[in-house]
């Protein structure tokens, strides 16, 4: 199981965030991850910085760790913008994207209100989104989509690419990957000392990534993988 953290792009300080994904590569944290967002959730007063550019810098400034969308939104730009943006960035990073979309949901949809931009309907979404993903995978760009109703982890099998579950209990991640799917997982870091534990069940039940959001240091995510006993990149060169 790889681990991954998600970038501090609630902010609009373009540094911290070019600096922890360094760290992160240095560490040998395997993968980087930017929300796509125009402010954090419920919170519009604050600043977020855009996803597409903050993954271009930071492929630009490494040169091993994978970065990510978590997760690209169909519906906040028009797909073919999306889809071009993806492809471009995939071409940039040599094969270290990973292609991570989504539909959204109700808590985001303030977002395209606010703006003046139209929220489809959740059917539409996922037709969009079926698209999309489907033109990434047949370009060999590894992508995943994000859970949520039935029929949009249905439609992540039917492409045949990982399906990303937020904060999920490892008996569900286990649920799934014995279909055969392959199964990603994200989740806030914990507060208190179940993070080694939590990584051990994951691996255990199967997950190919386990992400952390909002981790408080580079060195609590490192140190929660080694007592796991999950091998970092720095490890495995």
């Amino acid at each position: 199981m790889r681990i991954g953290i998600t970038l501090p792009s609630f902010s609009a300080d373009v540094g911290a965030v070019i600096d922890t994904a360094r760290a992160a590569e240095k560490a040998g944290i395997h993968g980087v991850f930017a929300f796509d967002h125009l402010w954090p959730t419920g919170s519009p007063q604050r600043p977020a910085l855009a996803a597409y550019p903050i993954v271009a810098a930071v492929l630009a400034a490494t040169r091993e760790i994978r970065v990510g969308t978590l997760v690209a939104r169909i519906g906040l730009l028009p797909d073919e913008v999306v889809l071009a943006s993806l492809s471009s960035l995939a071409t940039i990073g040599g094969g270290r994207l990973v292609a991570g979309l989504g539909t959204g949901d109700s808590t985001s949809a303030d977002e395209n209100e606010r703006l003046g931009i139209p929220y489809p309907a959740a059917r539409t979404r996922r037709t969009r989104l079926d698209d999309v993903g489907a033109a990434l995978k047949g370009a060999g760009i590894e992508t995943w989509i994000g859970a949520g109703t039935r029929a949009t982890n249905e439609l992540a099998h039917s492409i045949g690419v990982t399906l990303n579950l937020w904060g999920a209990q490892p008996d569900r991640v286990r649920e799934i990957a014995a279909t055969g799917a392959a199964v990603s997982w994200a989740g806030p870091f914990p507060k208190d000392d179940s993070g080694p534990e939590l990584l051990e069940s994951l691996s255990r039940a199967g997950a190919t990534w386990a992400v952390w959001g909002w981790p408080p240091s580079v060195e609590s995510v490192v140190s929660a993988a080694q007592r796991a006993r999950i091998e970092l990149a720095s490890a495995a060169r």
